[in-house]
């Protein structure tokens, strides 16, 4: 059952080096084990269980801390990155009419709970498709 258990381990390896998206390393430990405990213990009850609990185990005490290691900051995108800018109205916006706003060089639709003249500047608060929310800066 060695063998088996090497196997296993290999391909499960190889998959998340493939994947390197935190998939199978968990069975690789647990397989691992499992291949270890072979060799002292006959029984492929007690293996399966060995990999089973291992599995588990590290899943649940490695995740968070691999998390905060592999910290991600996604990139913002063409549509993130107006959020937070500013933008100047060039269409009124009224209070249930969308109005237009440009925005880092491009047009956009904009609403607001708040009527907003022409030439006023906006700051966009979030994006919904291609309608931005915005509030007119004081």
């Amino acid at each position: 059952m060695f063998e088996t258990w090497l196997v296993l381990f290999l391909i499960l390896v190889f998959i998340e080096l493939a994947t390197i998206n935190l998939v199978s390393i968990w069975f690789a430990v647990g397989a691992f084990c499992s291949m270890l405990v072979s060799i002292f213990v006959s029984e492929i009850w007690i293996q399966v269980l060995i990999f089973a609990v291992i599995s588990v185990i590290s899943f649940i005490l490695m995740k968070p801390i691999l998390k905060r290691l592999i910290k991600t900051n996604p990139e913002k995108t063409n549509l993130d990155r107006v959020v937070g800018q500013v933008g100047v109205v060039t269409k009124d916006i009224g209070k249930r009419n969308p109005g237009e706003v440009k925005v880092d060089g491009k047009f956009w639709m904009a609403v607001s709970d708040h009527a907003i003249k022409e030439g006023k500047e906006v700051e966009i608060l979030s994006i919904d498709g291609v309608k931005l929310y915005c509030k007119e800066i004081q």
